[in-house]
Order: structure tokens, then sequence, then C-alpha cells
């Protein structure tokens, strides 16, 4: 049985049983979650398992898209290890439970995939004796093939219990496994070996609220279920294959390898791992990057960035000196692009993005196998690669450990794993205090939904239904002054989302007034607003009345308005490839990232500020409509990386060529804005450009900005006309060339008169020449003067010079000694030691020249008479 149909079967299996076919959520969860990438079919069901949001069904099946970043490093070493995988699962919110979940789950496996009843081992939760009693009763599993489990296996992992590794819904499980036969292992059940019973299938009864400690707090409002079945494990043993990478979801982009490297998968083991990852990390990467996660050094970004890195670096093992990811991406677009349709939408940005992190890792993989050449020579004589040069290779420049061992038993050495394993520890830690997110909105969904009125309307009416402090703790009255937080249960202030920022504004009620600063989501229903008490008091429980500034809102529409005309300009004139991938709308200004491979020339970035202002004076009309997901996306309405949309989506369009998927705020017509200024564009990454703009009444006073400093500049080069002004100021600065030139020239013949001057004040001290003086010019010219004295002074005794400077009333000294000196033993930091700390400072150089300054000008004059006798006393003890 083929993917394609495997997925079908289980999808079909449960839309017969009144199941609602739901698309896969993207590979960026909501905020949330709490989670830094989807690693389960139910993220996206979240708030309806936690009773934050009504379910707009009872039941639900999907095949979502799954990625699990602890096991980047065991893929291509072990045979069952991936990092992207799609989830089989069917859910019910309150619904029904195990009497359903149970019976329906045994009859696909052995009815829809036709397993052998008889080949059937289930697992259970140690107490959950209701579980092992359907397994028996309803789906006729004998007794001896249940097996019991606790909520941790002997490694710690988790067993029979399951959660999302972050606050939110969690219960017991019963998971379903297949006897694969004797060759794979010995016989006993799941207990005894779980390469011969592999997992299939794992049935969780949401039934806990977990916390953040995961530790189980409560019960949730009601019993749900919650399945998840791999794809790819079914895949597996329907096929007949040892592993997932024998399937047909792999074999396609094992042949594109195959063709550009020439190997062979089943050839060479060790050709067999980079085949693995390559094919393996290629999907998920294509994945990831359509969904808009982008290279970083950081989070997913930075997940993305290690894998891009392994697949190049696994190319070169392979002999592919030159680009691989294009073909692969293409050919992951083709297998996968009708089941995740966002696959071929996003194309041209994930080629963008992956070739373009590609192209620049080749240059550091290069500079990587350097840097190992050059630990191979430091530690040919101890035999073993540092753990600490093995950590920066996998760190830096993307080497995995098994390759930089590999590399090193090549060169008859072999690597400190156990140091590597103590930093990649270290930065594991690191990692997972950084990827803890907060609990699901406020209090675990404590706090009602609100009603957003914004839209239509910029005041309300409105009840405060919960008050927190700046440390989210529950308040019954603020006082002026004070920080809060303030939810109301119908609102006009727009929370931060799609780029744009909060609105501000004022709430008041009949004992206060507070000034709000912000709005924000505080999980998926209810908005936050951020404020202070500006007067009087606010009390918990109050009416209230919520204004947004006006005049903030309209230049913020402004703003958006043009972020959707200049997003399409820039794909009009680049290419489709330049997509938003990023954005801040804020009042009168914008920020739009896209992906690019180089700078936009000016003279493009001329005209895309040109076609967007003919796009204003043409006066379209903004209309906002809703419609359901799929009749906008046949539409070609665009929708934004990261973004999570519902079955009715808010679609936003501009004229008859700009239509995208929009919850912001906007003008009615694009005359509103009347300017869109360019700043200027700029790189924020491999392949990524930054575009900021003014727009409207901000615009003009920048162009009204640069016609004054025009206008001074003019006056100043002592021209009335600007265009004369140019011609003018080239004349200028050509003469000031010259006259640096014929500077330069008499300042060397001035310093050479100097040269000789301070060399006849030429003294001995035991054997050795030494020069003092003071001269009153700059660092530049101290040291210029100190190294051309010496180098006349040198002589069989050596050489010393030291200069004083009171310049701008700081005390400086530069000391120069020769190389004889040196011999002798004399340094210049030495020598400058003891007159250094007399003008308050401290000595450093190199032994031939030496700095000291200090703020005390005065001490000057003594501290260079007493290097005589330093110099004396340095001679004397050497």
């Amino acid at each position: 049985m083929e993917s394609h149909r495997i997925r079908e079967t289980f999808l079909s299996f449960f839309e017969d049983r009144e199941h609602r076919r739901v698309p896969s959520s993207s590979l960026i969860p909501p905020p949330e979650s709490g989670l830094l990438l989807a690693n389960a079919g139910m993220n996206q069901f979240i708030p309806y398992f936690l009773g934050q949001a009504p379910p707009p069904f009872p039941r639900a099946t999907s095949c979502q898209k799954c990625f699990r970043a602890n096991d980047i490093e065991n893929v291509g070493h072990t045979a069952r290890h991936l990092t992207m995988f799609e989830m089989l699962g069917n859910f019910s919110f309150g619904d029904y439970f195990k009497e359903k979940a149970i019976p329906w789950a045994h009859d696909l496996v052995t009815e829809g995939f036709g397993i052998d009843h008889d080949l059937l081992w289930v697992t259970v939760y140690e107490d959950d004796a209701e579980a092992e009693a359907i397994w028996i009763d309803a789906a006729g599993l004998a007794p001896e093939r249940i097996v019991r489990r606790g909520r941790l296996d002997s490694e710690g992992q988790l067993a029979n219990y399951w959660h999302t590794h972050a606050a939110g819904p969690g219960g017991p499980c019963s998971e379903i496994f297949v006897d694969r036969g004797a060759k794979y292992g010995p016989d006993g059940g799941p207990d005894v070996d779980e390469d011969r019973f592999m997992e299939i299938w794992n049935l969780v009864f949401i039934q806990d609220q977990v916390d953040a400690n995961l530790e189980i707090v409560g019960e949730l409002p009601a019993k749900n279920i919650d399945t998840g079945s791999s794809l790819e494990r079914v895949a597996t043993l329907l096929q007949g294959k040892d592993n997932y990478f024998e399937t047909d979801a792999f074999r396609p982009l094992f042949e594109v390898v195959e063709s550009l490297s020439g190997k062979r998968h089943g050839a060479n083991e060790r050709d067999d791992v980079s085949l693995k990852v390559i094919a393996e990390h290629g999907r998920a990467t294509t994945f990831l990057i359509a969904d808009g996660v982008q290279p970083s050094n950081e989070g997913r970004g930075y997940i993305l960035r290690r894998m891009l890195r392994r697949v190049v670096t696994h190319s070169r093992r392979l002999g592919i000196e030159g680009p691989l990811l294009e073909p692969l991406i293409r050919r992951t677009t083709e297998l996968w692009g009708d089941v995740y349709p966002e696959l071929r939408e996003n194309e041209a940005f994930v080629l963008q993005v992956a070739t373009s992190e590609e192209e620049r890792f080749a240059a550091t993989l290069r500079q990587g196998l350097q840097l190992f050449e050059k630990a191979v020579e430091q530690n040919e004589e101890r035999k073993i690669l540092s753990g600490d040069d093995a950590f920066k290779l996998s760190d830096t420049f993307g080497f995995p450990l098994p390759l930089t061992q590999e590399l090193a038993a090549e060169a008859g050495l072999t690597v400190d794993a156990d140091r590597f394993a103590e930093l990649l520890e270290e930065q594991r830690k690191r990692a997972r205090a950084a990827a803890k997110k907060v609990p699901i909105g406020i209090d675990a969904g404590a706090v009602p939904p609100t009603e957003f009125v914004g839209y239509r309307q910029l005041e309300s009416d409105a009840t405060i239904v919960s008050m927190l402090d700046a440390e989210s703790r529950e308040l019954e009255v603020a006082e002026e002054g004070e920080d809060i937080r303030l939810f109301l249960n119908v609102t006009p202030f727009y929370a931060e989302g799609g780029g744009q920022i909060g609105d501000h504004g004022i709430i008041r009620t009949a004992t206060g007034v507070v000034r709000v600063v912000d709005a924000q989501w505080a999980g998926p229903d209810a908005i936050m607003h951020v404020g202070l008490v500006e007067s009087g008091e606010i009390r918990g429980d109050q009416e209230a009345y919520g204004a947004v500034d006006a005049g903030r809102r309209e230049a913020t529409a402004r703003a958006h308005t043009s972020t959707h005309i200049v997003h399409w300009t820039l794909k009009h004139l680049l290419g489709d490839h330049a997509r938003q991938a990023g954005s801040l709308v804020a009042p009168g200004r914008l920020r739009f990232d896209f992906p690019h491979p180089s700078a936009v020339p000016r003279e493009l970035l001329e005209e895309a500020e040109l076609e967007a202002n003919r796009r204003l004076a043409l006066d379209d009309a903004v209309r906002i409509y809703e419609t359901t997901f799929d009749e906008a996306k046949a539409q070609g309405a665009i929708a934004l990386f990261g973004e999570k949309y519902g079955d009715l989506v808010r679609v936003v369009e501009v004229g008859d060529y700009s239509r995208e998927l929009c919850g912001g705020t906007h003008v009615h017509r694009t005359g509103n804005v009347s300017l869109i200024k360019i700043l200027h564009e700029g790189s924020i990454g491999a392949g990524m450009r930054r575009v900021e703009a003014l727009v409207g009444p901000d615009a003009l006073r920048e162009i009204n900005a640069e016609r004054a400093l025009l206008h001074g500049l003019v006056t100043a080069l002592g021209s009335t006309d600007p265009a004369s002004a140019v011609e003018r100021a080239r004349q200028l600065v050509e003469r000031v060339r010259r006259l640096e030139t014929e500077l330069g020239k008499l300042r060397q013949g001035d310093v050479a008169s100097r040269v000789e001057q301070i060399v006849e004040q030429v003294t001995q001290v035991d054997g050795a020449r030494l020069v003092t003086a003071l001269e009153e010019v700059d660092a530049d010219e101290l040291r210029e003067l100190a190294q051309k004295v010496v180098g006349k002074l040198e002589g069989e005794g050596g050489a010393a010079v030291v200069l004083g400077s009171t310049a701008n009333g700081k005390a400086l000294i530069v000391a120069a000694c020769s190389p004889r000196l040196v011999e002798r033993g004399v340094s210049a930091p030495e020598l400058l030691d003891a007159a250094a700390k007399q003008i308050g400072g401290g000595a450093g150089g190199k032994p031939i020249m030496a700095f000291a300054g200090g703020p005390d000008g005065t001490a000057v004059p003594h501290a260079v008479e007493g290097i005589p006798a330093r110099l004396s006393e340095l001679l004397a003890g050497k």
C-alpha cells in the first residue's frame, strides 16, 4: 500500500464516521502552544481541548506535518529516526472517548490496512483497567497481548502518558504494536523488543491539565481523544521494508542524490548515511521554509540552518561539488505538493532561501576543512582531536560529530567525544531554556474571550472582566501610577498581529483613567490592554469606556495598506520569490522583509517607489470581505507565512492587483495614503532583504527635512542653485585633495627637520643611546617621530626614544626601543611603566613600541625626566 493510499484510507475511514477532515496546520505553531515547532497532530486543537474556545466540530481527522528536533543527529545512523514526519490522527472534543476510539482503531488497522489481528499487541497505562477491558471485550484482543506501562520508561522518556512537553493538555495513552516476525528480534512483545514489535499508533485519552513543570494540576473541562499514527511507520510495515528509507516516500529522493553523486543506496554503509541525511533533511527543510521558517542563529531558524548545513556537508562527502538543494526541493514539491499546496505556492521562496544558504555555507565548509586540517597538525603527536575543536567544527561550521570522527580516523586520530558531549549538553541546556514559552493564555485560559469591534468603530462601552499587575497577578484595585493589564468583554483596540502593532488610547471608568500603550493577544481569543493608571483608581469589575487614539490608528492604517502595495510592487519588479517574509506596520512607517539574492539596485528601488505612488494616484478602492479559506485561495489571495487561518478568512483587496489574507486595519481608498517614501534597502541575513518606508504626512516630513538639508548644503557651498551645487562640491573636494597633498609634502619636510633636531639631544646611558623630549603633537605624529629617531640612533649598545605630549590637556608618552636594546633585555612597556603611573595611567604595547596615557598632562615633564634613571635601572638588572 503506497503512502498516498495509506493517507487517504485513514482520512476516509474517519470521514465516514462523521469526522471533519482538517488540513494540516503550519509547522510554526501558534505562540500560545508553547512549542518551537508543531510536534503532534493535536497542536492546532489545543484551545478546544483546554476549553478556551468552542470547537467548530465535535470530531476531526487530519494528516499533520510534524517536526521533532531532538532527532537531528540520529538521522542517517538509525533505521527509524526522522525529523519531519506525517502524523495521521483522529480527534474528539468532548464527544466520544475510549469506548469508540479503541474499536475504531482496531477496525482500521485490521480491515482498512489489512493487518492480521493475531499480530497485534497493545500497551495501556498502568492503572487503566477501562482501556484494557475495551481491548479485550470490543476488539477481541487476548489479555496476554496487553502490556501495562507507567508514565516513563526505563530511560526516563514518556511511555504511556502523553503531553506536548509544555503547559497544556495531557493524558494516559494506549499504543498499538505489530509483530514483524522473528527475523527482527526475539518474541515476547514490546517489552522484550521494539524492533520486532513496531508501534504504529498511539491513542491518547486527553483528560488532564499539565503545568509548565509537566505535572498534572487538574482535569480538563471534558474528556477528549487525540491519536497519532506515523504515516512513515505504517508505510514501512505495509510495504514490507526494514526501515523508513526503503519506502516510496524516500526512494524518489534517493534517486535525485544518486543521479548527482553516482552513488547507490545499499552499496556502501558510509555513503548510505549521507544519502539518508540528504533525502530526509532535504524533504524536512523544504517543508520548514515553505511554512516561513528562515535560517538564523536561534530558535527554529537555527534548527533549519543546522539541517541545511548537514545536507551540504554530506553532499561533499558523496563528491557532489555543485548545487544539490534545487533538484531536491523540486522533487519534494512534486511528491507532496498536491497534499500540502503551500509547497507549490511557495516553491520560488523555498528555492531562494535554501540555495542562498547552500551557496553561503559552501564557502564556510571550506573554512571548516581548513580548521580541521590545522587541528590535526596540532594534535598529531597526541593522536586525539580535542572535544573543543570537534564542537567548534559542529557548531560553527556544521560538521556533525560522526563526520569529524571519520575524518579524524582517516588522519590516524580519535576524537575526545566525552568533552564534545559535555559542550553539546551545555548548548542544549541553553537551547531548552531559550525555547520555554509562556503558558497558554493567561492562567491557562482563565480569561474570557474578547469581542473585537475595532474594524467598524474606535470607541465602545465595555465591562472589565479581569485585571492583572505587571507580573500577571490578579488585582482587585489598581491605583494611580500602577502598570496594569486589563481585559474587557468588548474592545475597539486592535491587538498586535500580522506585523501591525497594537493600538494606543484610553480606558475610562467612573473612578479613573488608564492610558493604554499596547494591545496584545493573550491566548487565541482574549485581548490584553497594557497600560498605566493615569488618574484615580480602577476596580476589576467596573463598567468602562474605551477609545482608540484615532490619529495614530489612521496613520497605522495608511502604513498597512502601503505595505500591501509595496509587497505587490516588489513582486512585480523582482519576481514572485519576493514574497513577504516579515513586516512591521506602525503609525506612518513600515518595514518589509523579503527573500532576494542580492541588493536591490538604487535605480530599481526608485522605480519601485515610483510604481507604488502611481498606484496611490489611481485612488483605487480598498475592499475588505470575508470568505472561505479555499475560496480566497482560489481567487489568488496571498496567505502570509506563519499565520494560522480558520475556515472563514478576511481578504483585503487593493484595486484589481493586490489580494491578501489580512486581519489588519486599512484605509478605504489608496488616495488616502497620499505618499510612499522608500528610505532604504539592506541585508538582514543570507538571501534576505529589508525595505523601510514612510507614508502619508510622515513621508512628507521626511522629504521636507531632506529639502532643508539640501538647502543648507547648497548655502554652505556658496551657491544658490542646487543643480550647480554638485559641480561646486566636486571642485571643492578636488581642491582639498590638492591642498592635502601639498600639506603632506610640507609636513614630511618638517618631520625630517624635527627628527634631526631631536637626534641632536642624544645622551649615553650604560652604553645605550637615549633621547627624551616633549613634543606637542597628536598620538600618530608622536609615534612617527619616535620610530624615525630610534632608527637613526641604533648602534652597538642599542637605542631608546621617549617622547611626551600634553596635547588636549591629557598626558601621552610613547617609547621606542631598537632591536639591539630589546636583545639586551629592555622592552618599551618596561621602560614606560614608572612614567605611566606618574601620569595616572598604564603602559602597554610591544617590546619595540609602547604607549602610556593618563589624565594628568601636567605630570608629563617630570615623568619623562625619570626615563634615564629607569633605563639605567633596567640595564643594570639585566
